[in-house]
């Protein structure tokens, strides 16, 4: 997953006027604590942060 594709997925989850708040105060337990932009920051794949962001959300197995 690219990094643009998991940036879609928040928005389209959290909305527009909420997403970039979210992936920045949110802490994830699953990324060790840390929120979806120091996991990017940190080089954790796209692909590992939206699993720990849908997981987190509780969104339905077909968003995985």
């Amino acid at each position: 997953m690219k990094e643009t594709e998991l940036w879609a997925r928040l928005q389209q989850h959290l909305g527009a006027g909420y997403y970039r708040v979210w992936a920045a105060e949110q802490s994830l337990g699953d990324l060790g604590g840390r929120t979806v932009v120091e996991a990017l920051a940190a080089g954790v794949a796209s692909k590992d942060i939206w699993r720990a962001a849908w997981a987190a959300l509780e969104l339905p197995a077909r968003e995985r």
